[in-house]
């Protein structure tokens, strides 16, 4: 249709009005870009914003790397019980010099850590013989088997290193999911922001363009008014005039919207880890009316879940914890060491043989040990204690502040939201009202009472606001988004 009335326009109006016809060259150029537009974009597909969710935490690479934060905390905590895994150790050694063998030893231990009082089950066969064997260690020709336990009765019985590493661990376990939750929320909150950005230029672009076809079809109407003299010539060159606005704004708005294109195809990856691009066609979706009393119902629940659930106070907590192990593991510290070691020996080396009662297993055969120490001052432990108990205290502050924080933060994002509300009540009855100033304006416009300045001027001021209430829906969105987030969560959809 547009290409008839250009030539229509080239054939009669180069004949009578040359002024009017150079400026019908000039428009006829946007007006051919105007149509390269909307071809583009007719065959739209609407990317929603669940999309990008499923995008985004699936395939996201800093939500991958948050993942990996929990198999690292498992991987420790399977470190720390590596101090619990079973050692077998075995030693030999022999010597013969001038035909006499002076020593051959052979020693093997297996020692089994246990939970229980930190003790040790030790399972042995010793066999040392020679001539010049130690007589404390000397044993017959078939050698000596022991089974004994190292207790320490101190130090260390109620909690010791390796049982502290290994709770320590899993609380970290906890911890590093908290992080993960954390990195998560982040990256979800940055790709709503970017996709509610985008969904405002979209909507910028989509007024704007309507606003320039407006423009065009008023100028090919005054136009054909000019030619069989209702209107004076004037008249068309200001529509052109408004025409041209509207295009070059148009184009402005055009390379927003691109720029905010790419800010959101920079959230988009595949399954394989390659990067996406937002195909051009894309379109963001329509957004409901908010709904005033659905948020105000649900703020104390909210907050009550951010007490409960941020992942930042679970952090901090999860930090509490583990420095409450660490204060009971100094604790214990401050006790001397005292270990007992006693073990059941016997020459019998399986079942079957004949072994001298006096030789096996029974309660006199035993050997035993007690190891005893104890620093007289104990300022290593002390100062320790010390240390932990300062980080303690620090961590309750750090608690105490991030809880204001972050309800603060809730508060504040909630009376965005009421805010946001508010003015999109208003802007929208402002729009049907400027609404029926341009359907009335136009109605006296056709009546010859008006101009096509005051039209202009109140499409003008139409299409201001509608961009302003586009603006003011990807706020609320964007609020709404930062309320989860500010609660801890990723529910913002």
């Amino acid at each position: 249709m547009k290409r008839v009335v250009v030539m229509f326009m080239r054939k009669y109006l180069i004949k009578s009005k040359p002024a009017l016809a150079c400026l019908v060259w000039l428009v006829t150029g946007f007006s051919a870009c105007m149509a390269q537009t909307d071809t583009a974009g007719s065959a739209s597909r609407v990317f929603a914003l669940h999309d990008l969710e499923q995008l985004v935490l699936a395939n996201h690479p800093i939500v991958k790397q948050a993942g990996l934060l929990t198999g690292e905390a498992q991987a420790k905590v399977q470190q720390a019980w590596g101090s619990f895994d079973p050692a077998l150790k075995s030693y030999f050694g022999r010597k013969i010099f001038g035909g006499t063998e002076y020593y051959n030893n052979w020693s093997n231990e297996l020692k089994v850590p246990l939970w229980l009082a930190g003790a040790d089950l030790k399972i042995g066969y010793d066999r040392f013989v020679g001539k010049y064997t130690n007589p404390e260690t000397r044993t017959g020709v078939p050698g000596l088997a022991g089974l004994g336990l190292n207790i320490p009765i101190g130090q260390g019985l109620l909690i010791d290193a390796r049982r502290n590493t290994l709770r320590q661990s899993r609380v970290m376990v906890n911890y590093a999911e908290a992080e993960k939750i954390k990195q998560i929320n982040k990256v979800w909150f940055d790709a709503v922001k970017d996709y509610w950005n985008w969904f405002y230029a979209y909507r910028q672009y989509s007024l704007i363009r309507n606003g320039t076809d407006l423009a065009y079809k008023r100028f090919l109407f005054v136009k054909n008014q000019v030619l069989i003299g209702d209107k004076p010539a004037i008249d068309s060159v200001e529509a052109a005039i408004t025409f041209q606005e509207r295009s070059l704004q148009l184009e402005k708005i055009k390379v927003e919207l691109n720029n905010t294109r790419l800010l959101m195809s920079n959230h988009l990856w595949n399954e394989r880890e390659e990067p996406l691009e937002l195909p051009d066609n894309s379109v963001p979706q329509d957004t409901n009316p908010p709904v005033s009393d659905f948020y105000r119902n649900q703020l104390q629940t909210l907050i009550s879940n951010a007490a409960s659930a941020h992942p930042e106070l679970l952090m901090l907590r999860n930090k509490g914890r583990q420095l409450e192990l660490e204060r009971n593991y100094r604790r214990e510290m401050l006790k001397p060491k005292l270990n007992l070691s006693a073990s059941l020996i016997t020459s019998r080396t399986d079942f079957d043989s004949y072994v001298p009662d006096y030789y096996d297993l029974r309660w006199s055969n035993y050997k035993l040990g007690i190891d005893f120490s104890f620093p007289l001052f104990l300022r290593e432990q002390r100062g320790k204690l010390q240390e932990i108990k300062v980080k303690q205290l620090a961590l309750q502050y750090d608690v105490q502040q991030a809880g204001r924080e972050i309800n603060t933060s809730i508060l504040s994002s909630f009376n965005n939201l009421v805010a946001y509300e508010s003015q999109l009540a208003i802007q929208n009855q402002s729009i049907a009202n400027q609404q029926l100033l341009l359907n009335g304006e136009l109605t006296k416009f056709e009546l010859g009472e008006s101009t096509l300045f005051l039209i202009n001027s109140r499409e003008t001021k139409l299409i201001d606001m509608r961009i302003k209430m586009a603006e003011l829906v990807a706020g609320y969105q964007k609020a709404v988004a930062e309320l989860y987030y500010s609660v801890g969560t990723i529910e913002a959809r």
